[in-house]
């Protein structure tokens, strides 16, 4: 099997499950895994043959894909912020939304009389350690902690900090039943906020292979977590504190009414113009 032959079957493997266009790209991404060729070199040498072990780890590539599987799961890898993360079946893959949830914050705290302080950064739900990592890179003075629930979770957090070489404190805990212990500047928080009557509206590759606690609300209330940011806030949030939330796009005014005691609170639209960011400051 060449590369190309390869390529027609990714397309012929892959129909009906995904587009022409998706099957092109995930063939690109697992031949520059599996080969080390750039997309220049994958048609530069169209014709070279495969080894056997290739042919195999192919023909096990389109087996997990088949399934729904997601790429970056099979992978074990991906891209967020300009950076590789380390994902497996334990954490949510990350979405641009959430890149679009810490460019605002990193935008914020820029303009904010905490740019060049040693600021205090709570995360909470930190899955991957994604946005911890990312703040930390641009704010390498500030004090950083994050909670889980989950300490496998936690694993792939600690691991993805070691390979950036990022100082995070990382916590295994239930926030809803903990108290927070200090005060921070800077909250900022994805946590789970799928209502429990939405789950059929989930795409089976997220529903199937991603962690239900990173997805849905553990109660029948989806607002249960930010109820509690926003109880927690009034106390342990510094004066000019802000909070950064990705939110739900359906409850966008709801989330936004749990901040009414708080001067400046704003919802904002993600690039798509679905309501998905709450910014709050003290």
């Amino acid at each position: 099997m060449t590369l190309s032959t390869l390529k027609k079957h990714f397309r012929e493997e892959l129909s009906g499950l995904y587009s022409e266009s998706e099957s092109v790209f995930l063939y690109s991404v697992f031949v520059q895994d599996t080969m080390g060729f750039e997309p220049y070199d994958q048609r530069k040498f169209a014709d070279q043959k495969l080894s056997e072990s290739e042919e195999s780890q192919f023909s096990e590539i389109i087996s997990a894909l088949r399934t729904g599987k997601p790429y970056q799961q099979i992978r074990g890898k991906t891209e967020f912020f300009g950076l590789h993360f380390f994902i497996n079946e334990e954490v949510l893959i990350p979405r641009p939304e959430t890149e679009e949830l810490l460019e605002f914050a990193i935008q914020e705290i820029n303009k904010s009389k905490f740019k060049d302080q040693n600021i205090s950064i709570l995360d909470i739900g930190t899955g991957s350690g994604i946005i911890p990592i990312v703040l930390k890179k641009h704010f390498p003075e500030a004090e950083i902690s994050a909670i889980d629930y989950s300490e496998k979770t936690l694993e792939v957090a600690r691991r993805n900090a070691v390979i950036h070489q990022t100082d995070i404190h990382f916590f295994h805990q239930n926030y809803l039943e903990e108290n927070l212990n200090q005060q921070y500047d800077i909250i900022i928080s994805n946590p789970p906020y799928i209502g429990i009557d939405e789950q059929t509206q989930i795409e089976v590759s997220v529903k199937d292979f991603e962690p239900k606690l990173a997805l849905f609300s553990p109660t029948s209330d989806a607002l249960v977590f930010y109820r509690k940011i926003a109880e927690d806030a009034q106390h342990h949030l510094s004066e000019n504190g802000m909070i950064f939330l990705e939110i739900n796009q359906k409850l966008g005014q709801e989330t936004l009414d749990l901040f009414k005691k708080f001067p400046d609170r704003r919802l904002i639209k993600d690039l798509s113009g679905n309501d998905r960011f709450v910014y709050v400051s003290k």
